[in-house]
């Protein structure tokens, strides 16, 4: 199939020049000197702004940190082993990836891609893998580790390019984060800021969880359909003929053993047993994974412990029916060879953990986001561009700071009660956040799980830097940032409430 744009040469290029930079090891090394560098001319330079109204710390001071001088520099010594430690990703990677890198080489996966490979159309696979992205939200950070794998794996047993699987699920699992058909830990988080926000000119307003339910809904289907349409005619085919190193047990023609079939048997009544266990402990009043009221969803705490016993107990009793598996000594042997294989990622955690940490401490992501803040709210436009702005604005504000629910604490404050003033609901502003932090989340180094990513995209193509995955997601970004706003306008333009009882023009 042919592009639907004449040329991709720009991201050619794109890629040539992101790849031109120096080894990713180095270039995090690189920006973490140029944050201490900035750190201080901004700490000399007495760059501060005050929080918010309705903000956590209401009217607190935030001041710029330097890190060349000595709390700085004290700071990054003493916390240079627990940034590490407490890098987000590091812990669900290595945990996670124990499990999946023996239902992997134990030839689990490739027997059952193949066997999936013969129920599933081809021509349905990039918007089965986009859509499965966008839901694995539920279920927190797990997708960013379990999907782009297992995508890249399921495209390459299909005889298309395994990056093309790999983008599709990191743009459904990142680019998409904010959607979903179902209520997520996100809703309930972002609901009690925008309520927080609301209240400073309505004492008495409310915001339900379900405020953006509606429209997270069929925005779920319309990225589905738009991821496919970027991978089938952006994505894949630019990867056509690209030559990739096949990543091992990646192939659908490893060793699946002597006797798949009775593998997956084994392997289907263990995953099965599993799971009924699973279900009980979450369901049974009193098991360990029962909540009830505020820890309804406990068990969302524990899925990656569960994402390693789904994985690891079907991978064993598949390699030892099917023969890939003999003893104990080849388990210990498949685990270390798993986390052997993510040395590279491990190193590139360490550089990467130690730059997103110090440019947190120094206060950089938080002063830009809050002056950026203000500065639109100073602009006198109308309503509608005015919530076009703070999608932008959040957009901005995702390429340095990550977390959703710290940019949304500092930007709630200031434009939930703005945009009331202008009509506009903040059941709808909170929509307009969720777009905009959601679409820049692939082209960010400091969304932590993009190193993960990255190294993955090395598996393939072990020359690939950061300009192979930045020209990879690029055409994602770009069209989700197109069509998400304009889903929001029609939206609005036709009045349909964002979700149950939730309002889009206030009375």
């Amino acid at each position: 199939m042919k592009p639907a744009i004449s040329s991709t040469r720009w991201l050619d290029r794109i890629e040539r020049a992101g790849n031109a930079l120096p080894h990713p090891v180095t270039l995090f090394a690189m920006a973490l000197s140029l944050v201490m560098v900035l750190s201080q001319v901004a700490a000399w330079a007495g760059w501060s702004v005050r929080k918010p109204a309705g903000a956590a710390g209401e009217g607190e001071l935030v001041q710029a940190r330097g890190l060349l001088e000595s709390d700085g520099l004290w700071w990054l010594l003493s916390h240079l082993v627990d940034n590490f430690m407490q890098f987000p990703p590091l812990g669900l990677v290595l945990v996670a990836m124990l499990g999946i890198g023996v239902a992997e080489r134990s030839g689990l996966l490739p027997a059952l891609l193949a066997r999936l490979l013969r129920l599933t159309p081809r021509a349905l696979l990039a918007p089965m893998v986009v859509l499965l992205g966008i839901l694995s939200s539920v279920t927190l950070d797990a997708g960013y580790v379990v999907l782009p794998p297992l995508a890249a794996i399921l495209f390459h047993a299909a005889g298309r390019s395994p990056l093309a699987g790999l983008a599709a699920a990191f743009a459904g699992v990142s680019a998409g984060f904010s959607a979903n058909l179902v209520i997520t830990a996100l809703d309930p988080l972002l609901a009690g800021l925008t309520e927080a926000g609301a209240r400073i000119l309505d004492p008495d307003y409310g915001v339900a969880v379900t405020a953006n339910w509606w429209l997270m809904i069929v925005s779920t289907l319309v990225l589905a359909l738009l991821g496919w349409w970027v991978t089938a005619r952006v994505v894949e085919p630019r990867q056509a003929g690209v030559e990739l190193a096949g990543a091992h047990g990646s192939r659908a023609d490893d060793d699946v053993g002597a006797d798949p079939g009775r593998g997956l048997r084994h392997a289907g009544f263990i995953f099965g047993v599993t799971l009924a266990l699973v279900l009980a402990a979450v369901l049974v009043p009193g098991a360990p994974l029962h909540g009830e009221g505020e820890n309804f969803a406990r068990w969302v705490e524990a899925m990656v412990p569960l994402l390693l016993i789904l994985f690891l107990l079907p991978g064993l009793a598949y390699g030892f029916a099917a023969g890939t598996l003999n003893s104990n000594h080849d388990v210990a042997q498949m685990l270390s060879a798993t986390i052997a294989a993510l040395a590279p990622y491990i190193v590139l955690a360490f550089v990467a953990a130690q730059f997103i940490e110090a440019f947190n401490y120094s206060q950089l992501g938080l002063l830009l986001a809050i002056t950026g803040g203000q500065w639109l709210a100073s602009l006198a436009v109308p309503a509608p561009v005015l919530a076009v702005g703070f999608i932008l604005i959040a957009m901005l504000a995702n390429l340095f700071i990550g977390s959703a629910s710290a940019k949304y604490a500092f930007l709630a404050p200031v434009f939930v009660p703005m945009l009331m003033q202008a009509g506009l609901s903040p059941e709808l502003t909170q929509a307009a956040y969720r777009i905009g932090d959601s679409v820049t989340n692939i082209i960010t180094p400091l969304n932590p799980y993009w190193v993960i990513v990255l190294a993955f995209v090395q598996r393939w193509r072990p020359e690939a830097g950061i300009g192979t995955l930045m020209a990879l997601m690029l055409p994602y970004a770009i069209a989700f940032a197109v069509v998400w706003p304009l889903l929001l306008a029609v939206w609005v333009a036709l009045g349909i409430p964002p979700g149950p009882g939730a309002p889009v023009i206030l009375g």
